[in-house]
Parts: structure tokens; sequence; C-alpha cells
């Protein structure tokens, strides 16, 4: 074989590699499963996300489903988000798909309820960064910025004072990295004390995490603000994956 047909060949998987490596990469899965309460707003927020995807160039495939939750199926996937999942939303079998693809540099995009989901799934835990504990009723709270450095936070200033439904957290994990934390100065009902963490992102186990606690809202879905914040993390969970 001739240099000029090694050279065609090795440019042609290379191309074939660069193809699938943008499909993966355009490709999310957005998995809004409830065992519990369902959230209103999980409508807007799948509409709030395909149009997200269209204006952003990648895919966006909504589910219910858990069976989507295979080893063959999830690796065609740059990330999957749960959106306002409640309860015990996966089996056993699924489970261990689900940390797999993790485990081979996944992404995972948690969004309000997704806190609410899994309690007697250790390893879940560790991953969304904490479990929801309860909530005072919806209010206007002001957000502290405390990492402005990150892609997710850099749009939004010192603070951002917004309405919502303020979870209360428990079992956080202490490896998260906070970007945003909530001061329980400005409403009524928090009880996570002085550093009341928001929205944050972490390595796990091989992938790469990241959860904000806004989208109780149908409204929330539509803040600029927010949709950009939840484009970054998105992007920040897919990573650059070999």
């Amino acid at each position: 074989m001739n240099k000029t047909i090694i050279s065609s060949l090795l440019l042609f998987l290379v191309f074939a590699f660069c193809i699938s490596f943008i499909k993966k990469e355009d490709k999310i899965l957005v998995f809004s499963k409830t065992a519990g309460f369902r959230h209103s707003s999980i409508e807007a927020g799948v509409a709030s996300l395909k149009k997200m995807g269209k204006e952003k160039d990648f895919t966006v495939v909504a589910t219910e489903d858990a069976t989507f939750f295979t080893k063959d199926v999830l690796k065609t996937y740059a990330a999957v988000i749960f959106l306002n999942t409640t309860g015990d939303i996966l089996n056993d079998v699924q489970q261990v798909a689900f940390e797999k693809y993790i485990q081979a540099g996944g992404g995972f995009v948690g969004v309000h309820a997704a806190t609410d989901t899994e309690y007697e799934w250790p390893w879940y835990n560790k991953l969304v960064g904490a479990y929801f504990l309860n909530h005072p009723k919806q209010q206007e709270a002001t957000l502290t910025i405390v990492d402005k450095t990150h892609s997710s936070t850099k749009m939004l200033g010192e603070t951002w004072r917004k309405f919502d439904e303020w979870y209360n957290f428990k079992d956080i994990n202490p490896d998260i990295n906070v970007v945003i934390e909530i001061d329980e100065r400005s409403y009524k009902g928090g009880e996570n004390g002085a550093h009341h963490p928001i929205s944050w992102y972490h390595d796990y186990d091989g992938g790469r995490a990241f959860y904000t606690e806004m989208g109780h809202t149908d409204e929330t879905f539509k803040n600029p603000k927010f949709l950009e914040h939840l484009y970054k993390g998105i992007k920040y969970a897919i990573g650059h994956k070999k």
C-alpha cells in the first residue's frame, strides 16, 4: 500500500471519528419520568429545551420511558438531563446501565426535582449532589453568585432576584462545586444556613454532573438568564469526550 493510499485512509478515519464525535455531542436525552409528585412545568421545560436545541444546534430527545437506560442506547447521548424527575424511576438493571454510562465519561444535568429522586440509590445521591428535604411556599429570593468564573454564571452578575420554589437539602455531597447560593435572609423558610447551595457542578465517577435547583415554575423556562445558565451547565456536562 503506497503512502497516498495510507494518507487517504487516515484522513477518512479522522473524518469519520469527527463526525461521530459531533453527532454524540449534539444529542441530549431529556428524561422526565415521575413516580411521585409531578411538576406541571415539565412540559414547559421540554418545550424550552427543544427550542434551545434548535437555536444552539443540538438534538433533544425527550422521554419518560426508562427502557432508554441501556448501555447501547445511552452511549449515543452526550448528556442525560433529569428534568423534574421524582421518586424511584429506574430499576436495578437500568441503574447499573446509567452508572456505566457516567463511568465511561457521560454527562448528567439535574433540574429542580432531580434531587427528589432515587432516595435508595447512594451512587445517585453523590451524582446529583444532594437530596430534597422540604420547601417553603414559592416566593422571591436573592441568589448570590459565589463562583463568577464558571460558564453557567458569567452572565448573572453579583446577585439575582428570582421567584421560584426554593428547596432545602439533606445529604449534600461535600465534593460539589457550588456556583450559586440563596441568601436565607431574603426569604422565609430556608434551613441550610449561611451557605445554602442552589446550583453546582462536579466531576464524578468518570463523568461530569451539573445541577440547578431552579425550575419549578413554567415562567422559569422562559427566563433568558435561567436558560443561558442551564445551557452552559449542559455544555459543561458534555465536556470534551473521547
